[in-house]
């Protein structure tokens, strides 16, 4: 069986969590650029907040998501082709991909404001060049992305909608902390990227220290088995693998089905290393649920789902 290289989603994926430094660029073949902090993009945090809202640009499907949830999906009227979720935003004019829009298809909506991530600066000093304003709404952690849909509901005048909606999720969050406080954490390793399908593994993209799976499982029970800090999201080779020997291996996947694979092929690599411990014990988990890719605010539903992984032994439901 011919082998499945690395689909599109963790491309865009290492961009959304702010790894682009660490291995997004590789993917590109080229050097990433150092972009000077534009002065034109508004901080949350930092007077004024408010913004116009009446026609917004999103840059990030996290960003559209949070849009969304807060009742102002009315107002969105341009998206990257990535903005999926919820339904509704599938509806909207793409204005190009993460990392490539298209300048002359913003220009034409006239958005009042164009909502963005950090990593979008050198995007953000252009369209302030052309006049229009950017938003930054940072989202590469669980306290950003709380941060942020209280951010975008004071700037869009929706402030009670956020605060409502971040206290909600806090109030998940405690929910899983109490209960996996005091159990044992399983060493746990988080692939986001590989060649699947040939039976063997080799170069295995990992989430390591400081990145949002990393935080991700700490909250949910487990432990990062990558302690390396110097690169986010490095490769490990069939010898790191063994060495490290996970006691639970976490597969993001979102492109299963379109890149023709099954859960049982996937799985089916891992067996080729049957010494490993997450083999023995048959935790190698598949996760194909687009919002494994994009930290807005369903990123609790992949924290449940990890702890409910992590932790099978308590009853969730």
């Amino acid at each position: 069986m011919r082998p499945h290289r690395v689909g599109r989603w963790p491309i865009v994926l290492v961009f959304v969590l702010g790894g682009a430094a660490a291995v997004g660029w590789w993917w590109l073949d080229r050097e990433p650029p150092l972009p000077p902090r534009p002065a034109s993009i508004e901080r949350p945090g930092e007077a004024p907040v408010s913004v116009d809202c009446t026609r917004i640009v999103s840059m990030a499907p996290s960003i559209t998501e949070t849009l969304f949830a807060l009742g102002l999906g009315d107002s969105v009227v341009g998206v990257t082709k990535y903005c999926t979720y919820p339904p509704e935003a599938q509806q909207r004019t793409v204005v190009g991909g993460f990392y490539d829009p298209n300048y002359e298809a913003i220009v034409g909506l006239s958005p009042s404001v164009v909502m963005a991530l950090p990593e979008h600066a050198e995007h953000a000093r252009r369209l302030g060049e052309l006049g229009i304003a950017v938003h930054t709404v940072p989202q590469a952690t669980v306290e950003q992305i709380l941060a942020s849909l209280e951010d975008v509901g004071r700037a869009c005048s929706v402030e009670s909608r956020g605060r409502e909606l971040a206290d909600g999720l806090r109030a998940r969050l405690a929910d899983v902390e109490k209960r996996t406080t005091g159990r044992p954490r399983p060493g746990v390793l988080v692939s986001v990227g590989r060649e699947m399908g040939n039976g063997v593994l080799r170069d295995i993209f990992v989430a390591g220290r400081g990145t949002f799976y990393d935080e991700l499982v700490s909250l949910a029970g487990g432990s990062n088995v990558y302690d390396g800090r110097t690169i986010q999201y490095p490769i490990l080779s069939t010898e790191g693998l063994l060495r490290l020997n996970p006691q639970v291996v976490i597969e993001i996947v979102p492109e299963l089905k379109g890149r023709g694979l099954t859960e049982e092929t996937v799985i089916r690599d891992w067996e080729s290393l049957p010494g490993l411990n997450a083999v023995k014990d048959r935790r190698i988990h598949v996760l194909t649920e687009d919002y494994a890719v994009i930290p807005g605010p369903r990123f609790v539903l992949l924290l449940d789902k990890l702890a409910r992984v992590l932790h099978p032994e308590i009853a969730w439901d």
